[in-house]
């Protein structure tokens, strides 16, 4: 091949036009006329598709653990018998406990004892609140309206403490130990040392 010309197809091969062929129909020609603001819409779409995919699939932090039950946050500890309580008269046994609360606020809403021959009261009287990380003396007094229905010698005596928190309402059975054991027999064989049984 020789010359100067226009390079002219060989044999098998095909012409293809320099412009392509216009679409055909109503929407070919619609999508052609607005050719620029379909592509940037959906390109408008995918950003903000990929955007919401990533923000739900964002990681959350890990929420705070429910603060304890209000049994596993509270200590309640026998202390001594009180001496010299206001009101303190005959039948009636008073001693001081000690409850320590670890972590979060907890109310003492009711504060009661398992003998049908006993009454309770305490001071402050329930309710009330302790603060976290703090301790607050109680006196609890016990009075003997019936020395037929009270315990003869009470081997393992304990409070039943109804206490509040932040998760949840319990009642708890505390059991205040061996020397509490032993001065409430007491208390209650001076208290009953009149009465027959």
């Amino acid at each position: 091949m020789t010359g100067i010309g226009p390079v002219e197809p060989g044999e098998d091969t095909l012409v293809r036009d320099a412009l392509p062929p216009r679409p055909r129909g109503r929407l070919a020609l619609r999508y052609e006329r607005h050719r620029r603001t379909v592509l940037a819409s959906g390109a408008v779409l995918v950003v903000l598709a990929g955007g919401g995919y990533l923000y739900a699939s964002r990681s959350q932090p890990r929420p705070a653990p429910p603060p304890p039950y209000p049994s596993q946050a509270v200590d309640l500890v026998y202390v001594a018998p009180a001496t010299g309580s206001p009101g303190a008269t005959a039948g009636t046994y008073s001693f001081t406990v000690l409850l320590s609360v670890r972590s979060g606020a907890v109310t003492v809403t009711r504060l009661t004892q398992p003998y049908d021959g006993l009454s309770v009261t305490s001071s402050p009287a329930a309710p009330f609140q302790t603060k976290s990380h703090s301790a607050r003396k109680i006196i609890v007094t016990l009075r003997v309206t019936e020395c037929e229905k009270a315990p003869r010698n009470p081997g393992l005596p304990f409070l039943d403490v109804t206490l509040r928190n932040a998760r949840a309402i319990e009642a708890h059975s505390f059991i205040l130990g061996a020397r509490y054991a032993q001065d409430l027999s007491r208390a209650l064989e001076v208290a009953c040392s009149n009465h027959s049984r």
